[in-house]
C-alpha cells in the first residue's frame, strides 16, 4: 500500500541546523520520492518499507540530539504528483 508521509524536525538545542540538514540528507539518500518546502519534507512510497526505514532514521537523530520533535502526517496514497487545481 502506498503512502505519503508529511515531516517536520524541530530538535530543541542551539546546534539544530546541522541535525536538521543530515536528516533530509539521509532522506534524499533512500530509495524513496523526496520533496521538500521550507516548512516540512514529504516522502512517498509503500508504507511498510517507508514507515521501516523512518524509524531507523528518526532513532539515530534521537541519538544524535539531547531533545528533538518530529511531525509526522500520513495519507494512505501516493501524493507525490499533486499538482493545485486553483
Amino acid at each position: 500500500m502506498k503512502a505519503s508521509i508529511e515531516l517536520t524536525m524541530s530538535p530543541l538545542q542551539d546546534d539544530y541546523e546541522q541535525h536538521i540538514m543530515d536528516f533530509i540528507k539521509a532522506l534524499r539518500n533512500s530509495e524513496f520520492t523526496v520533496l521538500e518546502n521550507p516548512l516540512s519534507t514529504q516522502i512517498y512510497g509503500e508504507f511498510v518499507p517507508l514507515m521501516e526505514f523512518l524509524t531507523q532514521l528518526m532513532a539515530a537523530s534521537m541519538r544524535e540530539t539531547n531533545v528533538v520533535l518530529f511531525y509526522m502526517k500520513i495519507v494512505k496514497t501516493d501524493r507525490s504528483d499533486y499538482e493545485p487545481f486553483f
